[in-house]
């Protein structure tokens, strides 16, 4: 049966309704996300040019920093716009088009995230054979099947969405396009769809994190024998990918984990993962890794000193 599409413009209702707040929002949000980009970006450039950032380890930050600026810019510049706008709006199109790349580049992230607790799995556990395991080929691969993951998992959402009929109403609770506040807009029943869509999600999330963690306690488990400088080296270069894990999948388990509800609480958890965690992860990597900071402060003598 074909979907029958009256609504072609959907209402947004946003963060909160008060105008005050919302240029509150504003002033506080937009530092946020420039932030997020030039943080990230400037990892990216450090990683691309810096010499002694040629590891594995930096080959997949300089991708996740990629990934999260994509991933941010899906939803960060619509939603600060719409919190100076009266009536906040989005076609159906635009819609699944947002949907499609915030999960496209949220399941790339998480992808990239189990990429990289493998990579200090081999690094820590099996050093003396980390750089012919780690190979550049192997690494490319590695970070090409995150994004074809990313893409096959955002085409299964959007194709179980697009046939759904939308006649009417077209104000969706939320402050961007996410597959549950659409769906409940659609006029018939998406129960299978809410199943297959949570299945999808579900599935790569759970097994995802449930590699992560057992990738750490056997990390953990290997650094028994170790001297206590040994162990306090290996993890500190984990401590930063710990705090990342933790930051990303902490929200998403308590949205995703129970049911949907339209409380403001989940908006404002929502905004920590769109909005301030990838701000957080730059200045993660690069307060608790001295060649990170070392590389920036070369490159950026190198720019003063060429001017």
């Amino acid at each position: 049966m074909a979907s029958t599409n009256n609504v072609t413009e959907l209402i947004i209702t946003g963060l909160f309704k008060d105008p005050e707040v919302q240029r509150v929002c504003f002033v506080l949000f937009l530092p946020m996300y420039l932030a997020t980009v030039v943080g990230n970006g400037l990892i990216v450039v450090t990683v691309s040019v810096s010499k002694s950032l040629r590891s594995p380890m930096y080959f997949f930050l300089g991708y996740l920093s990629l990934v999260e600026i994509c991933y941010s810019s899906t939803v960060v510049p619509k939603f600060i716009t719409d919190l100076l706008a009266k009536v906040k709006t989005i076609s159906l199109r635009g819609c699944l088009a947002q949907i499609f790349f915030f999960h496209f580049f949220g399941v790339t992230e998480i992808l990239l995230l189990v990429v990289m607790a493998y990579d200090r799995y081999v690094a820590i556990c099996k050093p003396l054979h980390y750089m012919n395991i780690m190979s550049r080929p192997l690494c490319h691969m590695l970070v090409a099947g995150s994004w074809l993951g990313g893409f096959i998992h955002s085409m299964m959402q959007v194709l179980v969405t697009v046939p759904l009929p939308f006649c009417g109403p077209n104000v969706m609770d939320h402050y961007f396009c996410d597959l549950q506040p659409l769906f409940k807009l659609a006029c018939t029943d998406t129960f299978v769809e809410g199943i297959v869509v949570l299945a999808n999600s579900g599935l790569i999330s759970v097994f995802s994190l449930i590699i992560l963690v057992s990738s750490y306690i056997v990390i953990l488990f290997n650094l028994r024998n170790r001297s206590a400088e040994g162990r306090r080296k290996a993890l500190s270069t984990c401590a930063s990918h710990i705090t990342v894990v933790t930051l990303f999948f902490g929200p998403a388990i308590f949205l995703y984990m129970r049911p949907s509800s339209t409380f403001t609480v989940d908006k404002l958890v929502a905004v920590f993962y769109t909005v301030i965690t990838p701000m957080l992860n730059p200045i993660i990597y690069t307060l608790r890794n001295a060649e990170v900071k070392a590389a920036m402060r070369k490159l950026w003598g190198q720019k003063n000193s060429g001017m």
